[in-house]
């Protein structure tokens, strides 16, 4: 593979694979575990953030780009999750589900970076990052990074695509960033099929205690988007908002809610459609939106 974001090979890679084993693969067995873990390691893209050759965009686009008011909570929000995801595969002593979460924090480290490069290259002023502490809670802090990413990821999807079919995002930058929104892809393909892995694996006893804290961590991911909306956080320092709560209004402010959800539905299949159809994939925010669409009127 190349280091470059623009190699065919590792871009196909990245977004094509089929485990090794045929045949049924039982939902919490070892065989299940090995098949995620082999998925996100064996379609690792190994670019690096430091070679990626910035577009150069005329005056109006780069306007639009470095009016976005996002930046600040975006490379906060990779800063917290690498840190979170790192935490949690050092609490691991499985060796290849702790390799395949290292990779994991490694990618959203890389995703800071990337972000970081691209304010850089733009001109863009960042307020000063906080600090990153190690959470407390490891197995609460994953889980929050990994609901979160299903939820921001599904809408960003759909928002990405939006902004590179209205020409809100000129081309070659969409085509510079792309292959950093189909990593979250395989980052939510991986942590459904832990979810359901690890609910799988526990003890009759211990289900109760593990559906009590995803219930808390749902809990307090909606508390945080609800705050969010209402203008609470001002100082880009939103706990675990990401691209869609504030970039919508910019990038689809012409397409109707109805055609922007479905958009997320179709660009959702797409990105997930290449890999193994054996793996599990994330289902609640997508059977949300097909719910919502019941009563949004085409």
């Amino acid at each position: 593979m190349s280091d470059t974001l623009n190699t065919v090979e590792a871009d196909h890679a990245m977004r094509n694979w089929t485990y090794r084993s045929a045949g049924k693969i039982p939902i919490g067995s070892d065989l299940h575990k090995r098949m995620f873990c082999e998925m996100l390691l064996t379609t690792h893209n190994p670019y690096k953030p430091a070679v990626i050759d910035w577009p150069k965009l005329d005056p109006a686009a780069l306007k639009r780009v470095t009016s976005l008011p996002i930046w600040d909570i975006a490379v906060q929000t990779e800063g917290r999750a690498s840190i979170r995801v790192a935490t949690y595969a050092a609490s691991i002593g499985d060796p290849q589900l702790r390799e395949a979460l290292r990779m994991n924090g490694g990618e959203e480290a890389r995703h800071k970076v990337v972000l970081s490069k691209l304010v850089e290259a733009y001109g863009i002023e960042l307020a000063l990052e906080p600090p990153y502490p190690a959470p407390a809670d490891a197995l609460r802090a994953w889980m929050l990074t990994g609901y979160s990413e299903c939820i921001d990821s599904f809408f960003a999807f759909g928002l990405f695509e939006a902004a590179r079919q209205s020409g809100y995002f000129p081309e070659a930058l969409v085509e510079t960033f792309e292959p950093v929104i189909q990593e979250e892809a395989r980052h939510i393909l991986f942590f459904a099929n832990w979810v359901a892995w690890y609910r799988h694996s526990l003890p009759w006893y211990r289900k109760p205690w593990f559906f009590a804290k995803t219930a808390s961590v749902w809990f307090s991911l909606i508390r945080d988007r609800v705050s969010l909306a209402r203008g609470f956080d001002k100082s880009g320092a939103a706990q675990d908002a990401n691209f869609p709560a504030n970039v919508g209004d910019s990038v689809a402010g012409n397409v109707s809610v109805r055609a922007l959800i479905e958009l997320c539905l179709t660009e959702n299949d797409r990105r997930m459609g290449g890999y193994d159809a054996r793996l599990l994939r994330p289902v609640t925010v997508p059977k949300l939106a097909r719910f919502a669409l019941r009563f949004i009127k085409p």
